[in-house]
């Protein structure tokens, strides 16, 4: 017999409150206490965890899911939730804990595809910056991942959608309208709207598109956001070392360039793309003036400012709560041991959006910290066309936000933003994945405007190579590492693999049906233990392809190396059982085979569908099957009997990459 009685002399700091083990219990267990007005640290782990309540009252979120708890709830945390447990009221709540590991309830919880279901979820790629239209860098990044991830969680029955917009009021935007004789506002709206048709021409048309110049309302709640951060403390009006060209013009941000203080790298005022810490622009090394091409002054400027080292807990916290890859746990430990680091929040600059504070004449509210609110205003927006009850200034704990973005973006979306939902939203937990990209490189260098080293979408997106070229852009989208767009390895994977692989399998497999079961899918007939392999094979390769959908472990490199490996299952497979098709002895095998290849080419076609919806729906509907629009919860044969149309489909054409179809 064991007894544990609880002792609070027992009890030692844990996981943001205080906990007691209980020794030589079967589990693990333990006492724990949450004091008034404290909750628990975000706990995400692979074991079973029970809790019971034994003295108090307070409120349990399980994955941005809130419910009530009072003395006598027992809860079940089932692997990989992530729980935390809250006590807004005036007297101690005691809990119970029991947990044990059971590899098979955590390897099904691993694989659940339904793990956000029942809670709103905004996936929003970066808003670009209209000052040039998208090139191919910027699609195989934030766009296609974005659109590939509500697709996917779409047929998995999840409400899932893609926001991003027009970032109108980056200083970029300004000095692009010098450069070209227009107003700021006339270029953010051409190239706004060219961004919009780039787009649609990859087939990513996003749910919400916040053009913030000229939004309405967007400046009001802009400026009420603002005027929260201002009203919490946290940031303040401060007098700070400044840049300013011979003229005396304050530089930031496009009018700076100099080596970055952490890594010594070139670099322009504010961020540094190669190691994505943030500069104040004064401590740049031998900066320059790019609006003179002279050697700045020094001075100092009064502008709004975030002690930024004085929120390190509650970064951490939130990074603890969510999908946060270890690159932005990495950037966000290097900024926070540097100790003091102020970050400016306005800057004196006359385009953009003007606090509604009269104090420090002159500023407009720096385009990243907008940004901030910028998302909230998009959940609005959507709402407000949907009829939900979404509100900027009310976010709340069930929403799930997901960004994509470049690596170069980092600090803002994964450090800055959440110290920003805290001063301005003090009750709200913000519940926040990350999917982060590197450079994508053209022919072994960084895409540039300026040397026209750049292959734009317009480029060589045609009605006739989007599918080809988003599974290119998947395969080699650099997740994790640099990678690179080739001409000639995009050409070489049009014609040797979607062409000579994927085409040729499929319309050899409807010249098989012509031929022998006059273009029908035949009943499967005696299985052979090769055939019951294959179609294990099959369903790693649907359990494989999830998995890469998945949120937690998202990778389109991952689901088009699986694309392409179901696809050279089903070609050996083939050509394996293919020696005895035409002996008369083996018919009823011969069947089985050709019901396979179908069974394998309908899963082809619903599990491309986020990454090459076009090539989804056709080949759909050349086995009789609709557009996919729900993921494949096993391997399913054709029904017996159905017309398979695909001898003569042409399903992708030779491309030429500046554009013109070679054919």
């Amino acid at each position: 017999m064991i007894i544990s009685t609880y002792d609070t002399a027992t009890l030692r700091a844990a996981l943001g409150i205080e906990m007691a083990g209980i020794e030589s219990a079967p589990v693990g267990a333990g006492w724990g206490r949450v004091a008034p007005g404290r909750a628990s640290d975000p706990d995400r782990h692979d074991e079973t965890e029970v809790f019971v309540i034994t003295a108090g009252r307070g409120t349990v979120v399980v994955d941005g899911r809130r419910q009530e708890v009072t003395a006598g709830s027992m809860i079940v945390f089932e692997p990989f939730e992530t729980h935390v447990l809250e006590n807004p009221g005036e007297a101690d709540l005691v809990f119970l804990t029991l947990y044990w590991r059971d590899a098979e309830s955590a390897a099904r919880a691993s694989a659940r595809a339904d793990r956000l279901a029942g809670r709103p979820q905004f996936v929003f790629s970066t808003p670009p910056t209209p000052n040039g239209d998208l090139h191919l860098g910027h699609l195989s990044g934030p766009y296609l991942g974005a659109d590939a991830y509500v697709r996917f969680q779409r047929m998995n029955g999840a409400e899932a959608w893609h926001l991003t917009g027009s970032d109108d009021f980056q200083s970029y935007v300004q000095a692009a309208a010098r450069r070209d004789g227009r107003t700021p506002a006339e270029t953010a709206a051409h190239f706004s709207a060219e961004i919009a048709a780039t787009l649609k021409l990859l087939d990513i048309e996003p749910d919400q598109y916040t053009v913030t110049n000229a939004e309405g309302g967007y400046r009001e709640g802009l400026r009420e956001f603002f005027s929260e951060l201002v009203a919490s403390g946290g940031i303040t009006a401060q007098e700070a070392p400044a840049l300013f060209d011979a003229s005396g013009r304050y530089l930031y941000e496009v009018d700076v360039t100099g080596l970055c203080p952490s890594c010594s790298s070139a670099t322009s005022g504010n961020i540094c793309e190669e190691c994505g810490e943030p500069n104040s622009v004064a401590d740049l090394a031998d900066p320059v003036a790019t609006t003179d091409g002279g050697p700045p002054e020094a001075g100092t400027a009064t502008r709004y400012t975030l002690p930024l080292h004085e929120y390190r807990a509650d970064i951490e916290a939130h990074h603890a709560r969510g999908r946060v890859p270890a690159r932005l746990r990495d950037l966000a430990h290097r900024v926070l041991r540097r100790g003091r680091h102020d970050v400016s929040v306005t800057h004196p600059a006359t385009w953009g959006v003007e606090p509604a504070q009269s104090d420090v004449p002159g500023q407009v509210i720096w385009v990243w910290p907008e940004m901030a609110y910028g998302f909230l205003h998009g959940i609005q927006s959507l709402g407000r066309r949907l009829g939900r009850p979404w509100n900027a200034r009310e976010p709340r704990d069930d929403w799930k936000i997901v960004h994509f973005f470049g690596y170069d973006n980092s600090f803002y979306h994964s450090v800055l933003y959440p110290v920003l939902y805290r001063l301005a939203h003090p009750g709200w937990t913000a519940d926040i994945d990350y999917h982060v990209n590197e450079f994508y490189l053209l022919e072994g260098s960084k895409f540039s405007t300026s040397r026209r080293h750049a292959m734009w979408g317009k480029d060589i997106l045609t009605e006739r190579s989007v599918d080809a070229v988003r599974y290119f852009l998947a395969r080699t989208r650099p997740e994790g590492r640099r990678t690179d767009f080739r001409t000639a390895a995009f050409t070489e994977l049009v014609e040797n693999d979607l062409i000579g692989t994927w085409q040729q399998w499929l319309n050899g497999l409807g010249e098989r049906l012509d031929k022998q079961t006059a273009g029908t899918a035949p009943d499967a007939g005696t299985w052979r233990p090769e055939h019951s392999a294959f179609l294990n094979r099959l369903e790693s390769r649907r359990r494989a392809l999830a998995g890469a959908y998945d949120p937690d472990g998202f990778s389109l490199n991952q689901a088009a190396e699986e694309l392409d490996g179901l696809v050279r299952d089903a070609v050996r497979f083939s050509r394996q059982e293919g020696a005895t098709s035409g002996i008369e002895r083996w018919h009823s095998e011969t069947r089985t085979t050709l019901a396979l290849e179908l069974a394998a080419a309908r899963l082809l076609a619903q599990c491309a569908a986020p990454v090459m919806p076009r090539f989804a729906r056709t080949l759909s509907a050349c086995l009789g099957d609709p557009e996919p629009a729900q993921w494949p919860r096993t391997v399913r044969l054709l029904e017996p009997g159905t017309s398979v149309d695909l001898s003569t489909q042409e399903f992708f054409t030779p491309v030429d990459p500046r554009g013109a179809d070679a054919a």
